[in-house]
């Protein structure tokens, strides 16, 4: 598979190199690469891209109302943050607006390369280390009304349950479709649609509103398949 990659950076030099780079490598093509968030709408629309490599660092929220429009259109395509740093709250915001990567732009190309692969396959991807800190303001940080939570998880049916409670148990996704014995693509549509009935953007978020009603009630079954 060949991923499709649509560039939005404020600064032109780091933005023509990250292209000329990434179109070196033999499974990912760059689709555009833009320099001013105002050319986003239309190009979204033509670039049928996989992924958008963002810059978080846009002035007045504008990569915030980006990753919104992206997530009006059905979560396509995969919003990836690069920013200068990675303040647990920021990224928290970001995932919230629809965002499932955060990069710094220190970090290595490699680095960049593996999370452009990972999200395009529906994963969910944070700077190293960063994942509890995030969890946690998930966790207590939300405007969730619990009682919707509970409804919203309790709406889910018994293969979505098992798949959201590997998810919470850290599965991955390789091995969850072998212990649930389902295809990928499968596992791929029950975390689509649990996460549409939970009305989060990622797995993360699912997993951390999954964790938050842990103690109100017994909300998900352990999938005998694991054991």
């Amino acid at each position: 598979m060949v991923v499709k990659v649509l560039i939005l950076v404020q600064d032109r030099i780091f933005t023509d190199a990250l292209a000329t780079w990434l179109d070196a490598e033999s499974d990912v093509r760059v689709v555009a690469a833009l320099h001013d968030r105002v050319q986003s709408p239309s190009v979204l629309s033509a670039s049928q891209a996989n992924v958008m490599l963002l810059d978080a660092d846009l002035p007045d929220d504008s990569a915030l109302r980006v990753c919104q429009e992206c997530s009006a259109r059905g979560g396509s395509p995969k919003v990836v943050m690069l920013s200068q740093s990675s303040e647990p709250w920021r990224i928290v915001r970001a995932m919230r607006s629809g965002a499932v990567g955060w990069v710094r732009k220190d970090e290595s190309l490699e680095r960049l390369r593996d999370v452009i692969y990972a999200v395009a396959s529906g994963e969910t991807c944070l700077p190293p280390g960063q994942t509890g800190d995030v969890l946690r303001l998930l966790l207590h940080g939300g405007d969730q009304d619990e009682a919707d939570s509970g409804c919203a998880l309790a709406a889910l049916t018994p293969r979505e349950r098992e798949v959201l409670m590997c998810l919470t148990e850290g599965t991955g996704r390789r091995d969850m479709a072998t212990h649930l014995q389902m295809s990928p693509n499968t596992v791929r549509t029950h975390l689509q649609n649990l996460m549409g009935k939970l009305g989060v953007h990622s797995a993360l978020e699912a997993v951390a509103l999954t964790r938050s009603q842990e103690g109100n009630r017994p909300l998900v079954g352990r999938p005998s398949q694991l054991w």
